[in-house]
């Protein structure tokens, strides 16, 4: 199972095994996931991971 990096609209970062629509068409790129850090759900987005 893939995992992806979000980040939450508290600025949490963390990773979840499911991001909802994740390969569906969406009307934009963020959605509600309870966050870990907050325990509260949260609007988060994936994090774009820089190559090097």
């Amino acid at each position: 199972m893939e995992r992806t990096v979000v980040r939450c609209a508290d600025g949490h970062v963390f990773s979840t095994a499911s991001f909802p629509m994740q390969k569906a068409e969406r009307l934009g790129p963020g959605r509600l996931v309870r966050c870990p850090r907050c325990a509260r759900l949260r609007s988060a987005v994936p994090v774009v991971m820089e190559k090097r």
